[in-house]
């Protein structure tokens, strides 16, 4: 790990272990908000995160209300594709992949870890061919082509095996908004990608490794496509929309108000942060195209602001270009020589000469060109002192355009 990764990981530590202080437990969400939103994390590294808050003493849940997290297991019943999906409108489609799901049986810790191991060794067979670029000979062709298909097989086992923890898994965010079809798809993606992540010789368990991978694909799925508009685009905004809501839920059942002011105290964050995110979560996006009422041909496009400037801004500029234009027209005609081309080579146009290039056209050196055009610009900047009132003010409008 670089100096900069570490740094990085002391720095998210440290919030969180302030964070705990005042929390029982902590969540893995809680975990993701405290990233940066600047920096791309390897699952890798957030496992690490993990482990060293339990070296604190820090639980670390699946979400706020959920049992903590146990390293050895997941428990067998949560496994069930079929519990907890009473509330889940169910079709021929989602019944027929959770059937298809539930015919391969589950794995333990030592089939996962020999599944991974023939992965690896599929992939430094496809390495191995590469290397020989056709220069194999039959039998070495036919016996690293057949370790490829091995690891191939064993990837699609360990896939399959596991789609059942994706479910397990997305049945946790059916209250978001987001068809379950969806979470799983996602959740899908994120199994793939701890598949092709995991190393099988720093004994971890898959499952649990996997679960990471599959929460983080989930969780960023929901933000991207909670609305049309993103809401969760900030470290503060993302830690918003997953607590806003439980932490209203909470005060709710304890028949208490969750005012703005009293979620804003709790949570930590701004009162007017509360109410915008509140809106956001509680409405929906409105066309621009739509008519503001039934009977109106006005939308609301009609009554946003224009970016383009008032009219007479408009009009005090095109006066300000023109005579701006029409002075540096009469200075051009004072000059001769040198400072007639580098006028017009460094000073009118938009692809300037280069002082080295002027310089070889009148054989003398960059540095006397340069001397020259200083000269030069003091001498425009008197003649427009003294030809134009207001110089500044004409300077300050073509600067605001």
């Amino acid at each position: 790990m670089s100096y900069d990764e570490q740094k990085i990981k002391d720095d998210i530590l440290e919030i969180l272990l302030e964070q705990s202080e005042t929390h029982d437990e902590l969540s893995v969400e809680d975990i993701y908000n405290a990233l940066p939103d600047t920096e791309e994390f390897d699952q890798e590294f957030i496992y690490e995160i993990i482990g060293e808050l339990r070296k604190q003493g820090v639980e670390i849940t699946e979400e706020e209300g959920d049992a903590t997290i146990d390293d050895d297991e997941i428990p067998m019943t949560d496994m069930d594709p079929y519990a907890g999906l009473g509330h889940i409108s169910s079709d021929d489609t989602i019944s027929l992949y959770l059937r298809e799901m539930s015919r391969v049986p589950l794995l333990d810790s030592r089939e996962e870890i020999a599944l991974a191991i023939r992965i690896e060794n599929g992939k430094a067979a496809q390495i191995e061919l590469g290397k020989l670029n056709g220069n194999a000979t039959p039998q070495q062709k036919q016996e690293l082509e057949k370790v490829v298909d091995n690891g191939k097989e064993a990837r699609a086992h360990l896939i399959k095996a596991n789609t059942r923890l994706v479910v397990s898994i997305a049945k946790r965010y059916t209250n978001r908004g987001v068809p379950f079809l969806d979470l799983i798809q996602e959740g899908n993606v994120g199994l793939m990608q701890a598949v092709k992540k995991f190393d099988p010789y720093r004994g971890y368990k898959f499952s649990y490794y996997a679960s990471f991978w599959i929460k983080a694909y989930i969780i960023k799925f929901i933000m991207d496509n909670w609305k049309l508009v993103k809401i969760g685009t900030t470290q503060a905004q993302r830690k918003l929309f997953f607590n806003l809501r439980k932490e209203k839920e909470r005060l709710e059942a304890q028949g208490i108000e969750a005012s703005p002011k009293l979620l804003s105290h709790r949570l930590d964050v701004k009162e007017s942060e509360i109410i915008e995110m509140d809106q956001r979560l509680n409405s929906w996006e409105i066309s621009l195209d739509s008519p503001l009422r039934e009977d109106s041909e006005d939308t609301h496009k009609s009554f946003l602001p224009s970016a383009d400037l008032p009219v007479d801004d408009q009009l005090a500029d095109q006066e300000a270009k023109a005579i701006l234009h029409d002075k540096l027209l009469l200075f051009r005609q004072q000059l001769k020589g040198k400072e007639s081309v580098i006028f017009d080579s460094r000073l009118l146009t938009d692809e300037p000469m280069t002082l080295q290039e002027i310089g070889d056209q009148f054989g003398i050196s960059r540095e006397r060109v340069r001397q020259l055009e200083s000269r030069l610009k003091k001498k425009l900047k008197a003649y427009l002192e003294e030809e134009i009132e207001d110089l500044e003010l004409l300077h300050e409008s073509l600067i605001e355009v």
